[in-house]
């Protein structure tokens, strides 16, 4: 479980596969298997205080974005609680004001497997170490500071994917960004043809 703070109200955290696994959670059962869900979300938000000093309170949107070959991306973020002006001591806003949290839950699903790199050098090698696997397949972009390789996974096996992935996962890191996004508000540096492109200008 990987857990990064993007400002002082928001966090995202990697849940990976084998992550869900260890808790019993299948990955197509993830909605179904509620009472697993809500201990996992209290064990990631007790990781979350630790590591990051994030406290969930007050009322909370979370978007799940399940990746089904690699898990699930998922944001917190911390709204602050709007409470009607008082004078004086008044028991029913203290009341209010305790720390509870409520969830606002959204989402989204793709199978699209997308990593992104923070050096051009891990991409070159993401690149050289797939070459057998999808010697034609990927497209690159460059986004945000970041090389992110994009695969649409249907041309490809359970196992074939898996394996693209584990290799991809030590170069990179795993993204919810959609081809969308990356073509309106990034530039394409391959459309297509990554692999086979890297491979001939980067040998």
């Amino acid at each position: 479980m990987k857990m990064e703070r993007l400002s002082h109200d928001k966090i995202r955290i990697f849940l990976t596969i084998d992550d869900l696994a260890e808790r019993g959670i299948q990955k197509d059962e993830i909605w179904r298997e509620i009472p697993k869900m809500q201990q996992l979300f209290s064990d990631m938000m007790d990781q979350a205080y630790s590591e990051l000093g994030f406290e969930a309170v007050g009322p909370l949107a979370v978007e799940v974005h399940a990746l089904p070959a690699q898990g699930m991306v998922i944001y917190v973020t911390r709204a602050k609680p709007h409470f009607a002006a008082f004078d004086g001591e008044d028991p029913d806003c203290a009341d209010e004001e305790e720390a509870v949290y409520e969830m606002e839950v959204t989402l989204e699903q793709t199978d699209v497997i997308t990593y992104a790199f923070d050096d051009f050098e891990d991409v070159i090698r993401a690149a050289r170490a797939i070459r057998r696997l999808v010697p034609d397949g990927g497209s690159l972009y460059a986004y945000g500071g970041k090389w992110v390789l994009q695969f649409a996974p249907e041309t490809l096996s359970e196992n074939e994917a898996q394996t693209l992935i584990s290799i991809l996962s030590e170069y990179g890191e795993a993204t919810n960004l959609t081809r969308a996004v990356l073509e309106e508000y990034g530039k394409t540096v391959f459309s297509g043809d990554a692999v086979s492109g890297l491979g001939r200008h980067f040998a």
